[in-house]
């Protein structure tokens, strides 16, 4: 009995215990990229392996990770040969490991090949390479897939395709075209959803265009959608970057009297807030917060909260949130690190900054090469 005959054998009666445990442990434990590529070819050929679209896509995210973008070419298009490509449920799949891969030529041909194997191409297909062009950055040909494909192939696209391509023209930074799309899904008979608003509101308020978000706060309000924490979030941002830092207090502490639980991207905004207001007791009192809550800091708020104790030259408290991102295993980026170093080398507290560079530099954490300045 061949190995691979056994390895199927055991995943055959293990199935309904524990779907692809063994296989997608054995997978995962192997090192040796090209001998994963080799493995995951091999218990391909099992139907029941074909199933686990999970595994397939941790394989992808691991090649794309270490750059190896043939060898992900290598398994997806061994997949071809197999009758699932005549199912179009196989064929989204491809194309969207594709499309996360930044190999939108390669998800397009799988999408173009459809035909030729008797597999329909349904809305459903349109929408992933959508989406696959958006996730592999292609933004310029986004909303031309729109405006020219449905009509090649018979489909009319649904308010997940006009989502998507929101999405697309919003992290391309064109809110005006994202402000078109939106008025085009009520032309077309559509009802924009709160991931429609959700998008836009996020894109606006980010980026320095309140009173947009504020006209799509108004349109989400009239259609009777209501916001959720993300919502929320995005608006939260808005205010800060509008300096209404007492109206995203507010705002803030609405959340619980809407059965709405703030997260830590909340707790950030307002953090960000007393940051920009230069309030250093507030931005303590919110980290505390929010330390205090369900959820946990980020790097977001490591990084926030460490330039803004430097700048106060509170290294005291920038020595403690130094340590606290290495207790919780969150990396924050180096040059943020070096601030604490370099301010504490200013106050003449060299041994204490000599310390925090063992800290960042041990292999028992990433090391971030921070360095030691010269002494003032």
């Amino acid at each position: 009995m061949s190995t691979i005959t056994r390895i199927f054998r055991s995943f055959s009666t293990s199935v309904s215990k524990s779907p692809a445990k063994s296989i997608y442990d054995d997978l995962y434990q192997e090192r040796n990229l090209k001998r994963v590529v080799e493995k995951f070819k091999k218990l391909s050929q099992s139907h029941l392996f074909r199933k686990q679209s999970n595994v397939y896509d941790n394989t992808v995210r691991r090649l794309v990770s270490a750059k190896k973008y043939k060898w992900v070419e290598e398994i997806l298009e061994d997949q071809k040969q197999y009758h699932e490509m005549a199912k179009e449920g196989f064929a989204v799949r491809l194309i969207s490991l594709y499309g996360k891969s930044a190999m939108f030529d390669h998800a397009s041909k799988v999408f173009d090949e459809m035909p030729d194997r008797n597999c329909p191409q349904t809305v459903k297909s349109f929408n992933a390479l959508l989406g696959a062009c958006v996730n592999a950055k292609e933004f310029d040909k986004v909303d031309g897939l729109l405006r020219e494909l449905p009509e090649k192939i018979a489909v009319k696209p649904d308010i997940v395709s006009y989502n998507t391509v929101i999405k697309g023209v919003c992290e391309m930074g064109s809110f005006d075209s994202a402000a078109s799309v939106f008025d085009e899904i009520e032309k077309n008979g559509l009802k924009p959803d709160l991931i429609t608003f959700n998008t836009l509101l996020f894109g606006f308020y980010s980026n320095g265009r309140f009173l947009d978000g504020e006209k799509f706060w108004a349109k989400m309000m009239n259609a009777g959608i209501s916001p959720d924490i993300r919502t929320y979030n995005a608006r939260l941002v808005g205010l800060v970057s509008e300096k209404k830092t007492a109206e995203a207090v507010q705002l803030f502490n609405q959340l619980c009297s809407k059965n709405l639980k703030p997260d830590e991207f909340s707790h950030n905004a307002v953090i960000s807030g007393f940051c920009n207001y230069g309030n250093l007791q507030e931005a303590k009192k919110w980290y505390s917060k929010l330390v205090q809550s369900d959820y946990a800091p980020n790097k977001t708020t490591f990084a926030t909260l460490i330039r803004f104790a430097c700048e106060r030259s509170d290294y005291d408290w920038a020595v403690e949130l130094f340590k606290q991102t290495f207790e919780q295993k969150c990396l924050v980026d180096p040059s943020v690190m070096q601030l604490v170093i370099d301010g504490l080398v200013k106050e003449s507290k060299a041994e204490e900054a000599k310390q925090l560079v063992g800290i960042g530099n041990s292999n028992k954490f990433r090391r971030y090469n921070l360095t030691m300045p010269a002494e003032e």
